[in-house]
């Protein structure tokens, strides 16, 4: 579903003319399987979060090839990208990024709206998809009303209310409590087996880590290590 080969990334700093190149990413090569749970740790400033945007298209790489559900994105446009997210891939932000003006319910649709689903077909699937994340009595809510945990759940909400395959997570329970990080945890693990979904999720924390089917440990730019988490096995920082 999703094939890296050999990605680099460099930052570049400086002016024209006196620029410095800083390597994040040292030659990737990552594989993600149908219907897979694939968690990603490493420590800050290891290349975690910048292998994930490159993955979801908001990062082009400094050389290297990306295939996502069978399509060679390497030198997609941002145009391209914007509409192969549209119907490959939904995104979970560690600070949820809701639009604070909209409530639950407007930030849910609006991936619909600016999609051009008809008005009725748009309440249908937003009303089901709430109503299935335990939020619909929240619909009237806006961000600012909503709990951590709840906020959470309208952003899963939303990066899922266009059915994708692929779903990205970056560090999806940094701002959770104990409580609302296992509650999280254990709707990501019945999405994946109800509806077949495919995830990365990158973390810093163990007991994420562990939901994956395989886990990747990221230091210093370069994959070290993998594990089967199905055998019981889990790396640890």
């Amino acid at each position: 579903m999703i094939h890296l080969k050999q990605i680099e990334h460099a930052f570049t700093l400086g002016r024209k003319g006196n620029e410095r190149h800083v390597p994040v990413l040292k030659g990737i090569d990552l594989t993600v399987n149908s219907g897979e749970i694939v968690t990603l740790i490493g420590r800050s400033g290891s290349g975690k979060s910048t292998l994930l945007h490159i993955v979801g298209g908001f990062i082009r790489p400094t050389s290297g090839t990306i295939s996502i559900a069978s399509q060679d994105t390497t030198a997609y446009t941002e145009g391209q990208w914007a509409d192969f997210r549209r119907r490959h891939l939904g995104v979970v932000f560690q600070n949820f990024q809701l639009i604070p003006s909209m409530t639950a319910y407007e930030n849910i649709e609006l991936p619909l709206v600016l999609q051009g689903t008809a008005p009725t077909v748009r309440r249908k699937l937003t009303l089901e998809l709430m109503e299935q994340l335990g939020i619909a009595e929240y619909s009237d809510h806006y961000p600012s009303e909503l709990s951590g945990g709840q906020q959470q759940r309208v952003g899963i909400a939303r990066s899922l209310i266009l059915n994708p395959p692929i779903v990205l997570a970056d560090e999806p329970t940094g701002s959770l409590d104990s409580e609302n990080e296992e509650q999280f945890l254990q709707l990501l693990k019945s999405l994946n087996r109800e509806r077949k979904l495919t995830l990365l999720i990158i973390t810093h924390d163990d007991k994420v880590a562990a939901i994956g089917h395989k886990t990747l440990r990221i230091e210093d730019g370069r994959l070290l290590n993998q594990t089967d988490t199905r055998k019981l096995e889990v790396i640890h920082s």
